[in-house]
């Protein structure tokens, strides 16, 4: 998780990554392996002239299309870091188009949203954004998840959440460790300023102190929402579920998201990208290559067949592998 830039809310141009296949009865391996993506020059940087002028949109209280397609084949919900909101994902949008459209979670106490209350806990918030999400996701309308860091987390949480006919084919997540190994912690035990740097967003508002401090105050906000978050077991989604890591990550633990596996009985797959914690930011659009070959190509399980990759004794045996591996003591944002 991680601050949102003041006034706005959100690793290099890869060659297209295509899923896994889904074979049939092909159970995960009990380490699956962490493919690498293989490091490329800067992406250039997304300019007004380089996309068609769309002007954005709000839709009623919880979201922002940074760049309205509605003719385009599969809505991309996308959930922001800690203290993170909507506009983190503009350059993201605009990048897509017309593969898909962006559709960005404002949370409450930021933002647009400033004076608005945050739920009191996790669970709250979950529900809240399932809520306001579910109107959106019209049975036979294609729709996909995107969350990095504390939104990962809440953008699992809220698919998990939806009735079954209203779930997203698809839940990618970057930057966060499995629902099973999230670590419980007291928000007073997290530093939001250490965050602020670590996520590499703090230079983008160290000009200004009262950014700074809005930036701060929407980190502490979420830090607090994230403490209260407790893990139960339940049946694993059916939608295909993709988790990502930033090579260069200083708050995982490991860059192996195996862990993940546990939690899908569709296709499920993890890469290593160039970049750290946060991969979308308002000034860097993210993991377009990747999206794009999994929405364009619907790469992804069909919520409704119940087509299995791995069999649960298999994934559950994964995840108590990373958490073997995982013997750093890091923070879960």
């Amino acid at each position: 998780m991680s601050p949102t830039t003041p006034t706005t809310p959100g690793p290099t141009a890869r060659p297209p990554l295509i899923a896994r296949p889904r074979p049939a009865a092909a159970p995960l391996p009990t380490t699956p392996a962490v493919r690498r993506a293989p490091a490329a020059p800067a992406a250039p940087a997304v300019t007004p002239s380089a996309v068609p002028a769309v002007r954005p949109r709000i839709e009623g209280d919880w979201f922002l299309l940074p760049a309205p397609r509605p003719e385009a084949p599969v809505r991309l919900f996308c959930f922001p870091h800690a203290g993170g909101d909507a506009t983190a994902f503009t350059p993201l949008a605009r990048a897509l188009a017309p593969a898909a459209e962006v559709w960005a979670l404002r949370p409450p106490a930021r933002g647009g949203r400033s004076r608005e209350p945050m739920p009191a806990d996790f669970a709250a918030l979950t529900a809240e954004v399932a809520a306001a999400i579910a109107p959106h996701l019209a049975p036979g309308r294609r729709a996909a998840f995107y969350g990095q860091s504390f939104g990962a987390l809440l953008a699992y949480e809220v698919a998990r959440a939806l009735p079954a006919d209203r779930r997203p084919e698809l839940v990618v997540v970057a930057g966060a460790p499995s629902p099973a190994e999230w670590t419980e912690r007291e928000s007073k035990d997290l530093d939001a300023a250490e965050l602020l740097r670590l996520t590499g967003l703090e230079e983008l508002v160290s000009a200004d102190p009262e950014l700074v401090e809005l930036a701060l105050g929407g980190i502490r906000t979420d830090l607090a929402v994230s403490a209260t978050y407790r893990h139960h077991p339940h049946p694993p989604l059916a939608s295909a579920l993709y988790a990502l890591a930033g090579a260069e990550d200083p708050m995982l633990a490991t860059t192996d998201l195996s862990g993940w596996a546990a939690h899908t009985r569709g296709a499920f797959d993890q890469l290593v990208l160039p970049g750290g914690h946060l991969l979308a930011t308002v000034d860097r659009p993210g993991p377009v290559d990747l999206l794009t070959s999994l929405l364009s190509g619907r790469a992804t399980a069909d919520p409704s067949s119940g087509t299995a990759t791995a069999s649960t004794a298999t994934a559950s045996t994964a995840t108590a592998t990373a958490t073997a591996r995982a013997t750093e003591e890091q923070p879960s944002w």
